[in-house]
């Protein structure tokens, strides 16, 4: 296990940061863009854990903030560096993991009808906020991959069901989705 002892290293006051292999790289890159953003995402994830959650879902959402610093830790360190070897990598079976999680949950869902605002309890507001920025590490991770560095393609297919997982989980949150806020289209000012 890796020791942290040292928060003040004034190593990034200049605009760089150390990857895990001790390469350094501008704050401003898309590497650290994308891993920045799963550290901001399990920031959220640890709020929801602090939510009045239905049975099980708070040990489900610690063990992905775990996965999410696995993969943090995997997109701080390039795939060429020989220390790729020893870090801990997204697998194909944490992701059928989340399938399975979101079908699970899916099936006691009532069905939505229309699109779903953000809103109703506020684990829901959280794991909604949770979900739009497991969106936005999705964008950044492609950003990533089509910048040309090589990526864990395990990594955005983990990020893609964790978002919807999150969704399903926002609603089931919600009286398994009777008490959702529901999208009201048309004219909302009277003229």
């Amino acid at each position: 296990m890796t020791k942290k002892d040292k928060v003040m290293t004034r190593g990034g006051d200049k605009g760089e940061t150390s990857l895990v292999d001790g390469s350094r790289i501008a704050k401003s890159s898309l590497r650290v863009n994308a891993y920045g953003t799963v550290d901001e995402l399990n920031s959220v994830l640890g709020l929801v854990r602090c939510e009045n959650l239905p049975d099980g879902l708070n040990d489900k959402i610690l063990q992905l903030q775990n996965e999410l610093f696995d993969l943090g830790c995997e997109l701080a360190t390039p795939a060429e560096s020989a220390m790729a070897k020893n870090i801990p990598n997204v697998r194909q079976q944490q992701v059928d993991l989340l399938e399975q999680w979101l079908q699970e949950t899916n099936d006691q869902l009532e069905p939505a009808g229309t699109f779903v605002l953000p809103g109703g309890s506020r684990a829901s507001a959280a794991l909604h906020l949770a979900r739009t920025v497991t969106r936005r590490c999705e964008r950044q991770l492609v950003a990533l991959v089509e910048s040309g560095e090589q990526i864990n393609p395990c990594c955005l297919k983990f990020l893609n069901r964790l978002s919807d997982l999150c969704f399903v989980w926002a609603r089931q949150c919600n009286d398994n989705g009777r008490s959702d806020v529901r999208w009201q289209p048309g004219p909302h000012i009277d003229d």
